[in-house]
Parts: C-alpha cells; sequence; structure tokens
C-alpha cells in the first residue's frame, strides 16, 4: 500500500490544522445538532485531503551522468523562453525560461544541475500574479546562482505569486548542489525562473509540461 509522503515544509501546518479541526469538531459536536457536525466533519476531510494533497512530497530519482543536461527544477507549465537582459547578477542578455506552478502542482523545487553556489539571496516584493512577465522583478522571490563542474553560471529564481506568502530556500553561497535534492519549496501558486547563456539549447517550448527532477529541459554548451 502506497502512502502520501509529506514535505517537511508541511508538517508543522498539517499538525497544526489537524489540531484545530479537532477542537472545533468537538465543540460543534457538544453546542449544536448532529447535522451541523456531519457538514463539518466532511469539510474538514476535504480541507486536510487538500493540504495533505499540497505539500506531497513524490520520490523521483534521476540518473544523468551528463553533467550538461538541466533538469525542471519544478512541476508546472512553461509560460516564458525568450532572450531577455538579466539585470540583478549578469547585467547582459540571457535565455529565460519560466515555468508556472498552479496551485494544484507539487511545489517542492530541485537543483536542475550539479554544481557549487555562487550567490544565495531573498528580496521582499508584491504578490501580484506569478504567471506575468513583471512578477520576476516586483514579486517576493529568491535569486541562486550555481556554477557546474565546466564554470557556466545559470541563474534559478523562485518567485512568489498571487497566494504564495513564503518562499524557502535550502541554497547559501559556498554550498556543493546535486540532481535528486531539494533547492526549497514555495508554499501556493508561483513560479520559477531560469537564465542561461544564450548558447545554450533548449529543449521546451511554451505551454509544455515539466515534471519536477525529471523533465530534461536544456543542454548547456560546456565545450
Amino acid at each position: 500500500m502506497r502512502y502520501i509522503k509529506i514535505h517537511k515544509e508541511g508538517r508543522l501546518i498539517l499538525g497544526s490544522l489537524v489540531l484545530i479541526i479537532l477542537l472545533l469538531n468537538l465543540y460543534i459536536y457538544t453546542q449544536f445538532p448532529l447535522g451541523a457536525l456531519i457538514v463539518n466533519i466532511v469539510l474538514s476531510a476535504f480541507l486536510l485531503f487538500f493540504f495533505a494533497y499540497f505539500f506531497r512530497n513524490p520520490p523521483r530519482k534521476v540518473k544523468i551522468d551528463d553533467d550538461s543536461l538541466v533538469v525542471a527544477p519544478a512541476d508546472g507549465t512553461v509560460v516564458v523562453v525568450e532572450p531577455i537582459y538579466e539585470p540583478e547578477y549578469f547585467g547582459e542578455k540571457r535565455i529565460q525560461v519560466s515555468i508556472f506552478m498552479s496551485v494544484f502542482n507539487v511545489h517542492a523545487n530541485w537543483y536542475p544541475v550539479k554544481g557549487v553556489i555562487l550567490k544565495s539571496v531573498h528580496h521582499k516584493g508584491r504578490h501580484i500574479a506569478a504567471f506575468l512577465p513583471k512578477s520576476s522583478t516586483e514579486n517576493e522571490r529568491s535569486t541562486v546562482v550555481i556554477e557546474t563542474p565546466q564554470k557556466t553560471q545559470i541563474l534559478i529564481r523562485q518567485i512568489a505569486g498571487a497566494l504564495a506568502r513564503r518562499i524557502v530556500t535550502y541554497a547559501h553561497a559556498g554550498k556543493k548542489c546535486n540532481l535528486n535534492e531539494h533547492l526549497g519549496f514555495i508554499k501556493f501558486g508561483s513560479r520559477v525562473d531560469l537564465y542561461f547563456p544564450l548558447d545554450t539549447e533548449i529543449f521546451v517550448q511554451v505551454g509544455d509540461a515539466t515534471t519536477g527532477n525529471e523533465t530534461i529541459i536544456a543542454r548547456l554548451n560546456e565545450d
């Protein structure tokens, strides 16, 4: 029998929710008719299922012996593939690939490549819809720069959405990262941007669905 594995970022929330629901149902049981209790039990079950589903942590392992391949850091839909000026770190044009995560996607984020973290910084900001282009620079976000073993640098940015209120990032400067490791977690609706060198070969296009830590989205030119 398979069980739903809950991401560590959701365990405290689910535990607190269970306690609140138990106390609420106990209060309704002692103060209201049976019908009210039945309705609340149904609503409570739906709420618990939704939160357990949202914080699910599917076991995924990818085996790749080519360090030039880039794996999708998140589940979702590709909404941007275009060359664009990246002002925060590179100060030059890069190919941007953006993955939008709806509230129904897995919200754990994985490292897209093996390498060393050169930079990790969190920015406060707005919470407009994550599918809007300006969310990349105006929303709450975390920026992580990774250098691969072949010295190619890529930037990955976790972006909060209209519902997201917390971005969790495990990366820090100097940390070695690998595929199959979690970069972080974004709570409730969000987006992940990646910035590659212009000579990167991109394998996805707008509208494509991605599976985090499984879908190959690009190949870096590391000759």
